[in-house]
């Protein structure tokens, strides 16, 4: 192989490793290409903040899927859930939260070491920013509504636990997430009352 080829290969070899490494992140444990590079980027820059400020480490963990056959049963699903994901928190540096999603077998999970279980509501992170996205009826793709949900969700718990402490986040997003929760939870309602509504309407109509 002449020089130029040994070059070749070096330059290609080099650029592999950058473009493999170049959204790499030390809070996004595992995101298998979901996760948009602004959205990379942010989360990083938020978690930092979070780790400098607040002494608080906030990962994340998403798979496209967990690879479960197809005929696994609801308890074993949840068994098989719960031990991968206690895989991942062993590794954990504490104080930390950790939101897990699975895109394909439609699981969505936070865990929160037993020092934070106190300021981080996990039933209102996840009805409130991170749920909502994902089961938004809109024309952008279940991936798309996955990597601006953990983005949203991920916001959440850093501002959470900022103000908790009395602590302003230069990185923090805002209200923007929670309008977006706000709004889905006002549809849900509408669609629900105009449902009894025309339920009703119906059931009057029959008894005349």
């Amino acid at each position: 192989m002449t020089r130029l080829n040994y070059f070749k290969v070096a330059v290609f070899s080099l650029l592999l490793f950058l473009s493999s490494n170049l959204y790499a992140s030390k809070f996004i444990l595992s995101d298998d290409g979901l996760i948009d590079p602004r959205a990379i980027t942010k989360i990083d820059q938020i978690g930092n903040e979070a780790k400098t400020k607040l002494g608080v480490n906030i990962y994340v963990y998403t798979k496209a899927t967990l690879g479960l056959p197809l005929d696994i049963t609801i308890k074993d699903k949840i068994k098989y859930i719960k031990n991968s994901e206690a895989q991942v928190v062993n590794s954990l540096s504490k104080p930390y939260v950790l939101l897990t999603m699975a895109v394909e077998d439609t699981h969505v999970n936070l865990i929160v070491s037993s020092d934070l279980k106190e300021t981080v509501n996990k039933n209102e992170i996840l009805n409130d920013y991170v749920v909502p996205l994902l089961a938004s009826k809109d024309k952008n793709s279940t991936f798309a509504k996955a990597s601006a949900s953990i983005l949203n969700g991920y916001a959440a718990i850093a501002d959470t636990i900022a103000e908790s402490k009395d602590i302003k986040l230069e990185s923090s997003i805002g209200s923007s997430g929670k309008v977006a929760g706000t709004v889905w939870k006002v549809f849900m309602y509408t669609l629900i009352v105009v449902g009894l509504l025309l339920y009703t309407f119906a059931v009057l109509r029959r008894k005349k």
